[in-house]
């Protein structure tokens, strides 16, 4: 995939590509795609990295240069990080802050919480997880049952999160809970910042299929954070919360799309290698396999487009979200049906290939950042005007 974002950011452009050449390399160069949003692998050496384009400048690139950023725009934003996944780039280890903690605290944040957590942030000072889903609330976030009551100066937080991503390594983690207790639903909830270095804090690593262990739950037990820590209004956390998931389904997908059609380019080669490509039904599914990924990247460039001409991206953020996560697992399922036994076979203590690792991780997608039961509630009832899910 090559695509030419204009004149206007080329000297940008070529300054990444410039950098990115003469940084990735060594053990950073080895660790090249590895990591995602749900995979811990290589922990080290992404923060690491991390710490080294902190150094160059080139984490924030859109944020204000008083908080430590660059200050400059959305398309400079969209092409570094459209030059950082063509060159395969370790996944950020700091992705929580920096895609989602960050924005949403730009966007709906006090001025002291700005100049408290973004300037770590950028300096990979601080790391951060993200308190939404519960044991009984995980796509369905109005259902939270963690809750807040003011105790003075303070906010004392009782509750259960879990699928926290890289939880255990998270100094901070911003919580979704229920402020108001009389309250229901989207009602009354309040978006909280709550330091985990403290006794009314336990987390508890998840270790999943692909035998890591980035997923963890958080106990909160009469932990405490300052009365000032609440991200945006009180009582007002849904509409923080929407804010956030709306800013992790607007260009992250760029870096994963990128990612899957490497995917499919070594599906098509390892078909070659086993004589698949002549097997007619085979060849198909191939082929179906290689459109989805392009299709992926017409329904990601409309987003951009709609982006950088200043409007709210339409329906297409819920559709390309679900089409991505289902037919990301469909493409892994094919790759590890052409690898026959071997794609079966596991090393030493388990280890997996990158083949098994993506296959296994993808299961995933279907849950995380929204699961398809919601995406499709969502398009029946805001796109093709269905009557809402009846709710208990």
């Amino acid at each position: 995939m090559e695509l030419d974002f204009g004149p206007a950011v080329r000297d940008f452009r070529d300054e990444v590509r410039d950098w990115l050449a003469d940084h990735l390399v060594g053990e950073f160069a080895e660790h090249r795609g590895v990591g995602g949003p749900t995979d811990g692998a290589a922990w080290e050496v992404r923060l690491a990295w991390d710490r080294e384009l902190s150094a160059g400048g080139w984490l924030g690139v859109g944020w204000p240069r008083e908080y430590g950023g660059r200050g400059l725009g959305l398309l400079e934003e969209i092409v570094f990080e459209y030059e950082y996944a063509r060159v395969n780039a370790p996944y950020r280890a700091t992705v929580n802050a920096l895609d989602l903690l960050g924005p949403m605290l730009l966007k709906m944040g006090s001025e002291e919480q700005k100049k408290r957590f973004l300037p770590p942030i950028l300096a990979v000072e601080e790391l951060w997880g993200q308190g939404f889903s519960e044991p009984g609330a995980g796509s369905d976030l109005a259902s939270v049952r963690t809750r807040a009551e003011r105790d003075g100066d303070e906010w004392v937080i009782r509750g259960q999160k879990v699928w926290t991503s890289f939880g255990v390594h998270a100094d901070w983690v911003y919580v979704l809970t229920r402020t108001d207790p009389q309250s229901a639903r989207h009602k009354g909830l309040s978006l909280l910042l709550v330091p985990t270095d403290q006794p009314g804090v336990e987390i508890r690593p998840i270790r999943n299929l692909a035998g890591q262990d980035e997923f963890a739950e958080i106990f909160l037990s009469d932990a405490r954070t300052g009365a000032d820590m609440v991200v945006g209004e009180v009582g007002q956390g849904w509409r923080t919360a929407m804010a956030t998931l709306g800013i992790e389904r607007g260009t992250t997908l760029l870096p994963q799309q990128l990612t899957f059609e490497r995917e499919a380019e070594a599906l098509i080669d390892l078909a070659r290698e086993r004589g698949a490509l002549d097997d007619p039904m085979l060849r198909r599914r191939i082929v179906d396999a290689w459109i989805s990924v392009r299709i992926m990247r017409t329904t990601n460039l409309r987003t951009i487009a709609e982006l950088t001409a200043g409007r709210t991206p339409g329906a297409q953020a819920t559709t390309a979200k679900l089409y991505a996560s289902t037919r990301h697992q469909q493409l892994g399922q094919l790759a590890t049906e052409l690898a026959g036994p071997a794609g079966q076979i596991v090393g030493e203590d388990y280890a997996l290939d990158r083949r098994q690792r993506s296959f296994l991780l993808s299961l995933a997608e279907t849950i995380y950042g929204g699961s398809s039961e919601i995406q499709r509630n969502i398009i029946g009832e805001q796109v093709l005007g269905l009557p809402k899910e009846p709710r208990p």
